[in-house]
Order: structure tokens, then C-alpha cells, then sequence
């Protein structure tokens, strides 16, 4: 057997190479892998870094958020006034705390400027009247802007990660007579003749429009619940009649934020009334609503109770020093006359006010002039503390102006609490104007009351109880009104905005013009009883031929009547990251 073995020798030199070739292998392998773990962990820091950026960012916007949500707060409550008070509330007191919850205790924050535990607060200004943005697109507004931010850290964190957020708050101020039609509840429109609303309309409830002719509104229409083309659930009247056009957009806007006066408490209409009451003993007039009382703001009270007529100088100007004469208001006061209401079913016992006297004594008197600062008064409150020993039950008591064709210069408010009645043309020099919406020769003026009710110039004092017994003659009346209403029941229609104002004559086709802004305010509390239209029993009244429109004036803050509330709102302008340390905004790291 044959067998052939081969030995293969391997040099010495080889053995060393693989070995070398092996450690070689293995520290690249090593060199990955650690660059691997230190990928890792950094992408792991990273990663960490970045989740607490984002923590702390979501901190520091809590910060700003609290600060704004107590501003917002204030300043509905009690306007711009109190937001500035308290300004060093937000910016030391605010950041969160354990008090708000056990998760804020490692969390650190600061204003910025290296105040730990604060929230830095620029104030604004409020001298900036501009237009507004939609949807509130047409009206105008003084605007504040204000600026917050906060920095936040986590101190438990291994890592130092601080994050800011800026956030600008704008706060408007609007005055309420640059709405066509304002209701602080629900509205209804509807009509029996063509009705054209020719300025901004706004409701804080439901907007009902529920046309018995044709219907349009010529500027933008927002509602705080909604708008619905029906009559309200109450109504119990036949379907609609007529249709609606919205001239300014293709649909109104809703639901849309609330748009309320800072009167300190509920802003409900049954609240809202009190602006027109006298307040009660012993309330701060520097309160948010004492702030908002016609009684603390006019310029003359005028004081009427059952031992005769008294008047004295405004809460506002020198708290009531000043005494006005009874000769002195012999010459613009008088409660000598009556008349019959025929929707209230009541005899009426006026305080009538001459506004062409009251103008007149007004440029010339020595006892409130003075303390005016040498010019005329703007505005009059009349009380009416008359007892049921003067004011019996069938009677009503009431405010008239009269003889209302000229106004003081730079205009004039009349404000009661009772139910007030506007007899014959009103605020309007030129007579070339009367009857047409020119408003050139006008004066800025308002009307505030429980109630309103037109008296037209063919009207005359004499116990009348039908429409059959006072046919109207054409009126012309250039005024805001803020006033109350009597709301729908069960089976009873209000009369809506078309019938705001209240008419007890025959009109038929005579037209009555009216120039303004319509504001329902409140349910009414002395004029109460129910609106009935011509088809009823008790026929007071036809209605007249409505040649309404928004006075345009009112867009011009000069011209606005004096004492005007304003509505506020508050809107959110800017969110962004803050620099670390500043008080700017930045990209986000």
C-alpha cells in the first residue's frame, strides 16, 4: 500500500500578521462601537434636551396664560383701569406655585431680567383708535396691546434647560353706539314693510331674523350663539313672509366672543339695567359699576319729588356742591302736563325738559358753567322719587323732551330711569335736513331710559285712547338710544328692533327718520306692558314709514354723544418663543 503524505510549513512570519490583521478587526470594531454608544448617549441627551425644552417652554406658557386669564378677567370686570392697578399683582404674584399643584415644586421661573418667581408685564397704551379685525370688521376701538413673558426651568433636571414664551394680549375698548341694532340678550328683527339696516348689528344671544317683507342688512351681522332664520320659539305668530340679504357678506358670524360693559358683576341684561338707576347708599361711585352709573357721570341731576323740582351739579364734577336755582330751572323744567299712553294704558305725569331753554341756560348761567370749565353741560339725569301718593297707580311717571331742535355745542345726553317720550323733531338746525339722513348740521346725542317712545309733531296732550284720535305728522329724530325692551312670552311677540323705539299715533304712510345707533340694553322695569301690533283690540297705534339709518357719525370718536359706554373684548395677537434672559421674541432653538 502506497501512501503519499505531504507536510505543508507555514513561515513564522504569517501567525503574526493574522493575529495583528484580528486586533486590528477587533479595535475598529471597538472604535465603531464606541462612536456607536457615544452617538447614543448624545443622541440621548439630545433627546432629553429637547423633551425638556419642551416641558419648560409648556411651563413658561403657563406662567403667561395665568397672567392673562387675571387680566382678561379684570379688565371685563372692571376695564382697562383695573388691569393697569393691578399690574404688579401679575408680575410678582402670578407664576405658578405649589399652591396651584404639587407639580410645580422644582420649577423655577423668571421674568427675563433675573427676577426669580416673577412674570415680566409691559403695559400698553390706550390712545390708539383703529378699525378692528373680523369679525367685528367695521367697527373701531381704542387698543391696548400688552405684552407677558415668563422663562421656566426645571431645577430637578440634569440638565439647564430654560425656556421663554411671549404672549400679546390686545384689549379693546368699543363704544357701543357704532352698532346699528346692540342687544346685550337675545334680538329679533322681523317687519311688515321693507326694513334696510344699514350699520354693523350684533347680538349677545340669539339673532333672530324672521322677515315679514323684505329684510337686509347692509353691514356685518355676528351673533354670540347663533343666528337663525325663524321666529323665536315663543312667537307663536305663521311663518315667515319675506326674505333677508346680506349685503356686506355671504353669511353672518357666529358663534363669535361676547361683548360686554365692565360693570363688576354679572353681565346679565337684568344686571346691566343698573347702569341707568341711581346707585344705593354707601356704593363707591369709583367702583366698576358706580364707574358706569349715568347718576355719577352726568353733569347736572336734576331732581324731581312730591315737594317740587331740584337740581345740582354732577357725582362726577364737585359730588353734587353745586345748586341750580329754582328760578333758574323754572326755565327748562316743567311738570304741569299729562297725556295718555295708550300701550301702557296709563295717564302720564312727565317731567318735560326744554331742550332749546336748557340750551340756552346752558351758554349763559352763572352756577354750573363755572364749574364746567366755562362750557355748556353735555349731560342731564333726571330722578324721579315721586311716591304712589303723586304717581298713583294709574299713573306713569316719566321724562319728555320737548322743543329739542337745538342742542348744547358738542352735544348732549339725557338719562332716567324711567320710561322717557321724545316729542316732535329732535337735534336737527338745519331744516332743509329734516326728513333725510343728513347729519352734517347735527350734534353728537344720546337718549337713555327705560323706555322710548316717539311723539311725532302733530302730536297734542289730550287724553286720546286710540290711534283714531292722533294722526302723526312727519319726524325727524337724530339721536342714540339706549334703552329697555319688554321681551317675547308664550304667544306674545316682542315687536323687535323694528318697533324699538314705541309710537302711539296713526302714521300710515307719513315716514319718521331716524338717525342713530339702537342699543336694547335691559328688560324694561316701568314701561312694561306687552307691544301689540295693529291687528289687536287694543289699537294704539299704526306704524309709521321707517326711513332709519346709522349715523356715520358715531364712527368718529369726536363725535360720538357725550357719556358713550364702551364694550370690551379681548383678543390674543401674538404667541412666540422668548430669548433666554430677554423680554423678545425668537425662533425656537
Amino acid at each position: 500500500m502506497n501512501m503519499n503524505l505531504r507536510i505543508k510549513f507555514q513561515k513564522p512570519g504569517q501567525a503574526g500578521i493574522a493575529l495583528l490583521l484580528t486586533m486590528i478587526m477587533c479595535g475598529v470594531a471597538l472604535a465603531i462601537l464606541a462612536a456607536a454608544m457615544a452617538w447614543s448617549a448624545s443622541s440621548t441627551r439630545l433627546t432629553y434636551r429637547s423633551i425638556q425644552y419642551i416641558r419648560s417652554e409648556a411651563a413658561a406658557e403657563a406662567a403667561t396664560d395665568k397672567v392673562v386669564s387675571q387680566m382678561t378677567r379684570d379688565f371685563l370686570y372692571g376695564g382697562e383701569s383695573m388691569v393697569n392697578n393691578n399690574l404688579n399683582t401679575y408680575r410678582q404674584s402670578t407664576a405658578p406655585t405649589t399652591a396651584d399643584s404639587a407639580y410645580w415644586s422644582n420649577w423655577q421661573f423668571d421674568d427675563g431680567n433675573g427676577d426669580v418667581g416673577q412674570t415680566y408685564v409691559q403695559p400698553g397704551t390706550s390712545d390708539k383708535y383703529v378699525a378692528l379685525n373680523p369679525p367685528y370688521a367695521g367697527l373701531n376701538g381704542y387698543v391696548s396691546t400688552y405684552t407677558v413673558v415668563s422663562h421656566a426651568k426645571d431645577t430637578a433636571s440634569v440638565q439647564d434647560v430654560t425656556a421663554g414664551v411671549l404672549q400679546q394680549v390686545q384689549l379693546d375698548t368699543i363704544p357701543i353706539f357704532q352698532f346699528a341694532m346692540y342687544s346685550s340678550g337675545d334680538m329679533e328683527v322681523s317687519c311688515g314693510q321693507h326694513f334696510d339696516v344699514t350699520g354693523p348689528v350684533h347680538s349677545n344671544g340669539h339673532l333672530y331674523v324672521e322677515p315679514d317683507s323684505s329684510l337686509t342688512f347692509e353691514s356685518d351681522v355676528t351673533a354670540v350663539l347663533d343666528v337663525l332664520l325663524q321666529r323665536d320659539p315663543l312667537d307663536t305668530r305663521g311663518p315667515l313672509g319675506g326674505g333677508v340679504e346680506y349685503v356686506e357678506t355671504n353669511a353672518p358670524s357666529f358663534p363669535v366672543a361676547a361683548l360686554t360693559l365692565p360693570i363688576g358683576s354679572s353681565n346679565s341684561p337684568e344686571a346691566v339695567r343698573e347702569i341707568i338707576e341711581p346707585p344705593p347708599s354707601g356704593e363707591d361711585p369709583n367702583s366698576p359699576l358706580g364707574k358706569l352709573r349715568y347718576y355719577n357721570e352726568c353733569d347736572m341731576i336734576v331732581t324731581v319729588s312730591d315737594s317740587g323740582v331740584s337740581a345740582t351739579s354732577g357725582v362726577e364734577i364737585n359730588n353734587r356742591a353745586t345748586s341750580i336755582t329754582n328760578t333758574e330751572l323754572a326755565n327748562f323744567v316743567s311738570i304741569t302736563n299729562n297725556f295718555y299712553d295708550g300701550r301702557e294704558s296709563k295717564m302720564v305725569e312727565p317731567i318735560d325738559i326744554n331742550i332749546g331753554n336748557l340750551t340756552a341756560w346752558s351758554a349763559t348761567n352763572n352756577s354750573l358753567r363755572p364749574i364746567l370749565g366755562g362750557l355748556n353741560l353735555s349731560s342731564i339725569y333726571i330722578l324721579d322719587t315721586r311716591t304712589p301718593l303723586t304717581l298713583p297707580s294709574t299713573s306713569l311717571g316719566a321724562v319728555r323732551v320737548v322743543n329739542g331742535l337745538q342742542l348744547p355745542p358738542n352735544g348732549l345726553t339725557v338719562a332716567t330711569a324711567r320710561p322717557l317720550y321724545v316729542l316732535g323733531n329732535y337735534n336737527q338746525t338745519n331744516s332743509a335736513y329734516l326728513g333725510t339722513n343728513n347729519t352734517s348740521t347735527t350734534e353728537p346725542a344720546s337718549l337713555v331710559a327705560d323706555a322710548i317712545t316717539i311723539l311725532s309733531e302733530g302730536w297734542h296732550d289730550v287724553n286720546q285712547q286710540s290711534a283714531n284720535e292722533n294722526f302723526a305728522s312727519p319726524t325727524t329724530v337724530n339721536a342714540a338710544f339706549l334703552t329697555g325692551a319688554v321681551e317675547t312670552t308664550q304667544g306674545q311677540y316682542s315687536g323687535g328692533m323694528e318697533n324699538f323705539p314705541r309710537f302711539l299715533e296713526s302714521w300710515g304712510p307719513t315716514i319718521f327718520t331716524y338717525n342713530g345707533s339702537m342699543v336694547k340694553m335691559f328688560p324694561s322695569l316701568y314701561a312694561t306692558n306687552v307691544w301689540e301690533g295693529i291687528n289687536y283690540a287694543n289699537h294704539y297705534y299704526d306704524p309709521p314709514a321707517r326711513n332709519w339709518t346709522f349715523d356715520a357719525n358715531f364712527d368718529d370718536p369726536k363725535k360720538l354723544p357725550p357719556k358713550t359706554p364702551s364694550l370690551l373684548k379681548v383678543v390674543r395677537t401674538q404667541w412666540a418663543n422668548a430669548v433666554p434672559g430677554q423680554n423678545v421674541a425668537s425662533a425656537v432653538p
